[in-house]
């Protein structure tokens, strides 16, 4: 359906766009002006909810635009903001006249800003800091007006410059310290005021080499900067625009579009983690399985990248730096090592060395364990992404394999299946239309709507059921698209217990990547890349959007998440909710009594002392971000992150709980150890975590209430046959 609703577009897009931009001339003959009006064309044409490209639309172009190229509000100056506020409004009608005088007076400007603040902080840098100096720096730059003068936005550079440099003193004197003093352990290091500083501490050379640290990383920022052509702030540009319409419609520059397409090419090289732009940095949303930071368990989502340097060099501050520019000095050659400073989710500072490698995807495929509870044996199946091999489905996808390891969990004696959709961002939609289809008999699975469009309903046909018995889904925020419409389904069939965060990630949109040079006949312009389009929108068979509202778990377990922005709300002009007609389906009259599972499971929560740790966890990581005024005296600042540190070590205990469930592989994969030593420490080190995890070991009670009502029903069941 994918494909032929590409060609579709496609068919539609080309017939009018032959006629429209074929021997198309303009006044001046320019790439930019060209590929600005092909993708407001195709944008208005295809996507599913197309804006209207008016004066609203152009003054969040406006504010949007100057937000990306100056994050941190310390290159331009409040008269620079008076003077682009002239084309506040026009933006609309440069769009529909291809013309692109903003971009070119904000770009011009923007240069000439960078290259004052070459002179700013090398002056800046040229002079001692005074940690003794009681005052505070905003890091939450959109409080921040503009500076009003360049006096002021010399004193901003300065704070700023300040922060960083407190950062890199503050580690080096933790070094002096540690390496004077050996044996004393990080946890019970003395913190010292900073005249207090030991005698093994040269506070003045301390500070001048932290100074330098700064500079150096300050040079290579803009030595980096330096090295972008205007093209590739021109593509910002163009995102800019595209993005009004939501946060998954994306303009891909030709140089691009090969690395989008590595998605489900089986293996890249990297450190293995999905990035989203910040104001004060990277932030991790997803860790890719398999990859070095899933092997090396020292960040996890949430964590913000502060910096970046390669192995034995200085790093490079990416704060106010584009995220593809970030990424390109994050990912590099495998066997390569990247020191990543960031600022952890319980906003403690720390820097993590990974070692980058080729990331295979064979840990994103299914994988299985049988538990053992007592006298019930149970089957967990980890799922963290719904894969396919677009060009050739016969090959190896999730529908097939999930199938395989449930036909295996039956063979061992399963009595339970728990389905583990936690950090899976979604995939392939026929995939989820088959897998649903392994748990009911037949019926709708998801409603789809192109724009303008009829309903589309994807409907299971084959009647057999892979598995019939009790079923429980795990979900949290990070569960999105395809892992929102099969628990969905499973939910509104009354099939399956959803346990996990108070909803999903709430992504119930579909996306197309269309090559530009398609829709293009007698291109002159070279390659144009390629738009990644949002043309259909998915919806429950209920009739409900998961679109910002996600799955609502029917058991809501708190996690370290709980009160952190991490779904589609938190993007930029995301589509909103709305309701369709439902589908024609019957609810599942299989064994299950839901309620009552429900209800045990919450009386169980409500009781459970590590549940309650996890929730004030959560709460407390969210003060820490919440906390965005950061003082710069040494002692308030060494005091503040000895607090962190302090709280934060309360919580460790979380990583250390035992449910005292057993876990074990299938005899498939016990037969691939003696071969594979590799596989065998991922499988040990993935079981020792499962008994560590209060979600599994509440899906295993859940499991164990819905087989006693199944015996229960099957009683009753017998009872009224007999009378």
């Amino acid at each position: 359906m994918k494909k032929n609703f590409i060609l579709a577009l496609l068919v539609i897009l080309v017939a009018v766009a032959s006629c429209s931009f074929t021997n198309k001339s303009f006044d001046n003959d320019d790439k930019d002006k060209f590929l600005l009006e092909l993708i407001s064309y195709v944008l208005e044409r295809g996507h599913y909810e197309p804006k209207e490209v008016n004066d609203s639309f152009s003054s969040n172009v406006f504010d949007d635009f100057i937000d990306i190229v100056d994050p941190t509000k310390r290159y331009f100056l409040e008269s620079d903001i008076r003077e682009f506020e002239k084309y506040r409004f026009m933006i609309d009608d440069e769009i529909r006249n291809t013309d692109i005088e903003f971009f070119n007076t904000v770009y011009q400007r923007l240069m000439v800003r960078m290259e004052e603040a070459k002179d700013i902080y090398k002056e800046v840098l040229s002079k001692p800091f005074d940690y003794t100096v009681d005052e505070t720096i905003e890091i939450d730059y959109d409080k921040q007006e503009f500076a009003s003068s360049k006096k002021e936005l010399k004193e901003r550079w300065r704070k700023q410059l300040k922060y960083n440099t407190l950062n890199v003193f503050d580690n080096k004197v933790d070094n002096t310290i540690s390496d004077s003093n050996e044996e004393a352990s990080l946890d019970s290091k003395p913190v010292f005021s900073f005249n207090d500083l030991p005698s093994s501490v040269d506070k003045v050379a301390t500070e001048e080499e932290a100074r330098e640290v700064t500079k150096n990383t300050l040079d290579e920022f803009f030595d980096f900067v330096d090295d972008l052509e205007r093209k590739d702030w021109f593509v910002q540009y163009i995102n800019t625009i595209v993005e009004e319409f939501d946060p998954h419609t994306f303009y891909f520059a030709p140089e691009e579009k090969e690395k989008f397409d590595i998605g489900m090419s089986g293996k890249f090289e990297g450190i293995g983690a999905r990035l989203q732009k910040k104001p004060e940095g990277a932030k991790i949303v997803e860790i890719i399985s398999g990859g070095p930071v899933w092997r090396d368990q020292t960040l996890e989502v949430g964590d913000e990248i502060l910096k970046v340097g390669q192995e034995g060099e200085e790093p490079i501050n990416i704060v106010g730096m584009r995220l593809e520019d970030a990424i390109k000095l994050i990912k590099g050659p495998e066997g390569t090592v990247v020191d990543l400073t960031v600022r952890k989710v319980d906003g403690t500072i720390a820097t993590v060395s990974i070692t980058r490698d080729v990331v295979e995807l064979e840990e994103s495929y299914a994988k299985s364990a049988t538990i053992d509870a007592g006298d019930q044996k149970y089957g967990l199946i980890d799922l963290p992404k719904f894969y396919v091999d677009f060009e050739d489905y016969t090959e190896r996808n999730a529908a097939t394999d999930v199938a395989k390891e449930l036909e295996r969990l039956k063979e061992a004696g399963a009595e339970g299946i728990i389905l583990d959709l936690r950090d899976n961002g979604g995939g392939s939609l026929k995939t989820v239309v088959e897998m649903a289809g392994l748990f009911i008999k037949d019926g709708p699975i998801v409603q789809v709507r192109s724009s303008g469009q009829r309903k589309e309903v994807h409907e299971d046909k084959d009647e057999r059921v892979q598995w019939d018995g009790p079923l429980v889904i795990l979900v949290n925020e990070l569960s999105a698209s395809a892992s929102e419409i099969l628990a969905a389904a499973m939910q509104d069939y009354k099939r399956a217990v959803i346990i996990g965060s108070k909803q999903t990630f709430g992504k119930g949109t579909v996306q197309n990547v269309i090559p530009l040079d398609n829709i293009v006949r007698g291109n002159e312009h070279g390659d144009l890349g390629a738009i990644k389009l949002t043309t259909q929108k998915f919806y429950r068979i209920n009739g409900g959007s998961t679109q910002l509202e996600g799955v609502k778990s029917d058991i809501v377990v708190p996690d370290r998440y709980s009160y952190i922005d991490l779904g589609e709300r938190d993007q930029q002009n995301p589509l909103g909710w709305d309701k369709i007609t439902p589908a024609d389906y019957k609810v599942w009259d299989g064994y299950i009594d839901l309620d009552d599972a429900v209800e045990n499971s919450k009386e169980r929560m409500a009781k459970n002392e590590q549940i309650k740790l996890i929730e004030e966890n959560a709460k407390w990581l969210k003060e820490q971000q919440d906390e965005n005024l950061i003082s710069l005296k040494y002692d308030d600042y060494v005091s503040k992150q000895q607090e962190a540190k302090k709280r934060s070590e309360k919580f460790k205990s979380l990583k250390d709980y035992d449910s005292r469930l057993s876990f074990g592989s299938l005899q498939y994969e016990t037969e691939l150890f003696t071969q594979d030593s590799v596989l065998r420490e991922k499988r040990d080190r993935w079981h020792k975590n499962l008994a560590r995890d209060i979600y599994v070991e509440e899906a295993v009670n859940v499991l164990k209430d819905l087989h006693k009502n199944n015996i229960k029903n099957e009683e009753n069941k017998l009872a009224s046959v007999k009378g």
